[in-house]
């Protein structure tokens, strides 16, 4: 029974979340000193989601840092949200989750469209060179989604890496509201330059900013209004030769509330 529940929920992440935005929501972006915090896992588009309910056989890190301190993030299998912990709230916090590699294949010509909607034309350049244009997309995807919460004061922390495998890491605290909002992009804790980065507001996700990284994998972008924005970025891979996968993808995440100033 346990086996087949995660292997429905595996088929709906992979159906349902397949290039889609996928971010991590908690039931406040300022908890008080000592506050309950609930994480969801959202999937959907245009920030508008459907939960996705926590399951050891996705979950590969969900963690907490507050000042610090790193913890994980408990909370009850198969339940939404998928994760509660108490604030400290003394300075800024950030939460982040990493899922276990999930496959999923899809026609050729879907499959190329969402490589263009990604930004990741060199992998079609790559499937033209091989003459793999009209082969099937066989893919296994990560992701790697991270939140703040502003807290009493703003944090070194936050413009820290986690060591996730694909990382949105702001270049100083989100709560200082300073504009643009700069940040970089680390795989495998390394700057990774010309990707696409894509910023939407969640009160109007017809507010859709877009952006690469240059050649430090850094990338600023002039938020025009205060609120609360999803950050993502998606980076993919050749798979190991010999296996079930051709590829390899990492989608990552950052939401925040950006304030007013």
């Amino acid at each position: 029974m346990r086996r087949g529940a995660a292997t429905a929920l595996a088929l709906f992440f992979a159906g349902a979340a397949y290039g889609h935005d996928f971010w991590l929501e908690p039931s406040t972006f300022h908890p008080s000193p000592g506050e309950t915090v609930s994480v969801g896992l959202r999937v959907g588009q245009n920030f508008a989601g459907d939960p996705v309910p926590r399951s050891a056989y996705l979950l590969e890190r969900f963690l907490v840092r507050q000042g610090n301190r790193i913890d994980d993030v408990p909370g009850s299998e198969n339940g939404d949200p998928a994760g509660f912990f108490r604030a400290d709230a003394r300075m800024t916090s950030v939460v982040a989750y990493v899922s276990r590699p999930v496959p999923v294949v899809m026609p050729a010509a879907q499959f190329e469209e969402y490589l263009r909607q990604q930004g990741l034309e060199s992998v079609i350049e790559v499937r033209a060179r091989r003459r793999e244009h009209g082969r099937q997309g066989r893919e296994m995807f990560v992701r790697c989604a991270k939140a703040i919460l502003g807290g009493g004061r703003p944090s070194l922390a936050a413009a820290q890496p986690l060591g996730l495998r694909y990382e949105i890491v702001p270049s100083r605290d989100p709560a200082e509201g300073v504009s643009p909002f700069r940040a970089r992009l680390l795989f495998d804790r390394a700057p990774l330059a010309n990707a696409l980065v894509v910023a939407m507001l969640r009160d109007d996700p017809r507010i859709r900013l877009q952006t690469r990284s240059d050649a430090n994998g850094t990338f600023a972008l002039a938020l025009p209004r205060a609120g609360v924005w999803l950050i993502q970025s998606v980076q993919m891979i050749a798979a190991p030769a010999g296996g079930d996968t051709d590829w390899q993808s990492f989608w990552a995440s950052l939401t925040f509330d950006w304030p007013t100033r």
